[in-house]
Formats: structure tokens, sequence, C-alpha cells
């Protein structure tokens, strides 16, 4: 493997595992705000982040390449409101994505065909995840983020009636 993606895909390990932080973090924060669904949607979430990290592990010992774990920094864990709360996982889920993407161009120009696989898989994930996390922010900012409005999509998120929004973790 070229040396530049093994350290870009070290590197976005950082991303996957502090994602995964972040998404207990606010699931946590949702708890003590007698949000149960979001906190529910949010653990699968941080679940579904570290089999990320699993997969890109699995990947460069199957190559046989050394895998460097991240430090990991202490996440946010308070929002005024679950709809900044919410924006935070957008935001991250968008700078996975752009770090995936520039993984899959560079393996792409570099023509490693086992790692533009891998880099396919997470573009399809990415695009999934931004679109449930979107659906959520829709409902926050039509219904509101206090009161019976966030009750119900909290419900929603609970019965795994919003769409994508409790799939199970790896799609």
């Amino acid at each position: 493997m070229n040396e530049d993606l093994h350290a870009g895909l070290n590197e976005h390990l950082a991303l996957e595992f502090g994602a995964s932080h972040q998404y207990l973090a606010l699931a946590i924060w949702c708890e003590l705000n007698d949000l149960p669904g979001f906190a529910s949607w949010l653990k699968l979430q941080s679940t579904d982040e570290l089999s990320h990290a699993h997969r890109i592990i699995d990947h460069l010992l199957e190559r046989d390449l050394k895998v460097s774990l991240p430090a990991i920094s202490e996440p946010t864990s308070d929002w005024p409101s679950a709809l900044p709360a919410i924006e935070t996982v957008l935001e991250n889920e968008q700078r996975v994505t752009r770090s995936i993407e520039a993984l899959y161009d560079l393996a792409e120009k570099i023509h490693d065909r086992p790692a533009t696989l891998l880099l396919q898989w997470f573009t399809q994930e990415q695009m999934e995840e931004e679109n449930v996390v979107r659906s959520i922010l829709g409902r926050l900012r039509l219904a509101g983020d206090t009161g019976l409005g966030l009750l119900l999509i909290d419900q929603e998120l609970s019965k795994g009636t919003v769409p994508g929004a409790m799939a199970s973790a790896d799609g």
C-alpha cells in the first residue's frame, strides 16, 4: 500500500473513534435531558462508528500493515438544546465524509483496488448517515426542539420510524 494512503487510513481512525466518543457523550446528554429515543439512536451511532474503525483496522491487518491507534480528545458534552446537539452530529458526519472522499481519491489515483473497494463502501455509508441526520434535523426544525414537537421526534426515534435512524450497525 502507498505510504500516504496507509497514513491517511490510520489518521482516519481518529475521526471514527472520535465520532463514537462524541455520539456516546451526546447519548448521555440526551438521557440526562429525558430524551431516551435520541439516546438509543445515538448509542447505536456510537457503536456503528466503532464498527467503521474496526473495518479499517481489519483492512490494514489483512494487508499486513501497521495500525496506529489514535488518542481521542474529550468530546463536547453540553448543548443548549437538541437542535445544536444534532447539528453536531451532522457536522461530524460531514467531516468524516470529506476524509473518506480524500482517501478514495488517493486510492483511485494510485490504483489501490482493495482500498478503493473499502472506501466505496464507506462512501455509501456516509451518504446514508448524513441523510438520516438531515431527516432528524428537518423534523427538529419543523416541530421544534422543545416541548411536544421534541417529544414526538423522540418517540419516532424510539420506534425506529425516522427513515434509517435505527438501522443496524454497518448499514
